[in-house]
């Protein structure tokens, strides 16, 4: 039977580094606009999830989201897990892949890529391209992260630490020790990234108020010229940037 995928995407306006980063401007239209733009384009999910804090603060989300035609979620606003689950019962997710609302440039043929690998495997478990796993070489935020929903509804019950509620992916894998929380639990996969684009040095999110304007420049250079621009563009404009810079 075919499983059903569902992208989750997490957003909120109370972010503590980047307070509203989520409508802040990026070529005339908000960044969350931007994100949810390029990952309609994904041909392997069923539905798209934008799952906010149900608070009047996050309303103006709610709003986007509707704006452009995705299904929207409000829940827990610090508990992540629990608003991941609740998004993915509502939606009635077999697969869900997870995206966090500050990175910019998601790509969508390596979320495709990352679906695909996972639904590949014919078992359950946590697959992602979001960032480096075991030197895949992918640059940081142009993936996605992929999991059944059966992990996370044992993690759900699993794990009450409030660090681990907070940062969903923590359930099940650690990037910056490069370990799994339990791999006899939940088995780790990831794919290698194509040559053309295998840059771990280039991290795409948005956290600060410098990577926002990095970005900014970014989608007003190459937005313009290409709305559907690739991460090789990007590679490229960083690079002749950087060059300039010196």
């Amino acid at each position: 039977m075919k499983k059903r995928v569902v992208l989750i995407i997490q957003a909120r306006m109370g972010s503590t580094r980047l307070p509203g980063k989520s409508m802040m401007d990026l070529a005339g239209a908000p960044l969350l606009g931007r994100i949810l733009e390029r990952v309609k384009r994904c041909e392997r999910l069923d539905e798209i999830v934008l799952a906010i804090p149900d608070t009047s603060q996050d309303r103006v989300l709610a709003a986007l989201g509707k704006a452009y035609g995705v299904t929207v979620f409000a829940g827990s606003e610090n508990d992540l897990v629990e608003r991941y689950y609740q998004a993915a019962i509502v939606s009635k997710a077999d697969i869900v892949g997870r995206l966090p609302a500050d990175n910019a440039t998601p790509e969508p043929s390596e979320i495709d890529r990352i679906v695909d690998h996972h639904l590949s495997l014919g078992r359950r478990g946590f697959s992602s391209n979001l960032s480096v796993i075991a030197d895949s070489g992918y640059p940081d935020g142009i993936g996605a992260e992929v999991f059944d929903f059966s992990l996370l509804a044992e993690a759900r019950d699993r794990h009450a630490d409030l660090r681990q509620r907070e940062h969903v992916h923590l359930n099940f894998f650690d990037y910056t020790k490069q370990q799994a929380v339990d791999e006899s639990w939940c088995p780790i996969s990831t794919v290698m990234c194509p040559l053309e684009f295998k840059r771990p040095d280039l991290v795409l999110d948005v956290n600060t108020a410098q990577q926002y304007e990095w970005m900014k420049s970014l989608y007003q250079d190459l937005y313009l010229v290409n709305p559907n621009f690739h991460i090789t563009d990007i590679i490229r404009w960083y690079d002749r940037r950087s060059t300039s810079v010196k």
